[in-house]
């Protein structure tokens, strides 16, 4: 969920000097800010990809971490966005003069993966921020619907819970729809066993009876 919010009509220089540090999250879609309300159950599944992805660098030795916020910069004028997992390679870090001062990635090679949960605002996930973070470059970019929330054309019919893994190929994003009882086959996490069962079930309160598999 997002709300707008004044002031509008900002650059992105402006956004990052005038982010309160409050707690809250924000988002700057071409000048407008808007703060980022995510649900609890968003907010879980987040987390719950982030652990297993910190898992699987740690035991596979990849120069990759994940911050606890950052913004990413698109090509898009007066614009900057909060992926809901944000990938680094942390060997790239030193070519991004904006991460020491406001922890901004404008370079698409820093990022091997994003991942968006999607929310009431799932237009802005389906819709233009894939298409930043293709110009970009980011080499994978994950779209994990938990609600069906998207319309028919991005998730089919009957619509259901769906994760859409976007790979870069050749400039451009070749996408793959995983739905219930599927396993995620991801370039970045090649050996990841993954099911889109495990990441549904990180919505709910109660713990999953099903380990992943590394």
């Amino acid at each position: 969920m997002v709300q707008a919010l004044n002031p509008n009509n900002l650059s992105f220089e402006e956004f990052i000097q005038w982010i309160p540090e409050n707690g809250r999250q924000y988002e700057l879609y071409s000048g407008c800010v808007v703060e980022m309300q995510p649900t609890g159950a968003h907010e879980l599944i987040g987390a719950f990809l982030a652990a297993e992805l910190a898992l699987y660098f740690r035991q596979h030795d990849l120069p990759y971490t994940i911050p606890k916020s950052g913004l990413v910069k698109p090509q898009q004028p007066d614009s900057g966005y909060r992926p809901d997992v944000i990938v680094l390679d942390k060997q790239k870090l030193i070519h991004e003069p904006l991460w020491e001062s406001a922890s901004t990635i404008q370079q698409g090679t820093t990022l091997p993966l994003l991942i968006e949960v999607v929310s009431t605002n799932w237009r802005d996930d389906y819709g233009h921020k894939l298409v930043e973070y293709e110009a970009m470059g980011v080499a994978e970019y994950w779209i994990v619907d938990y609600r069906a929330l998207g319309a028919v054309r991005y998730i089919g019919q009957p619509k259901q819970p769906t994760i859409t893994l976007c790979t870069l190929v050749n400039g451009e994003y070749q996408l793959r729809r995983f739905v219930a009882g599927q396993t995620l086959q991801s370039l970045c996490c090649p050996s990841l066993t993954l099911s889109t069962d495990q990441i549904f079930a990180a919505a709910s309160y109660l713990p999953s009876d099903k380990p992943t598999r590394l």
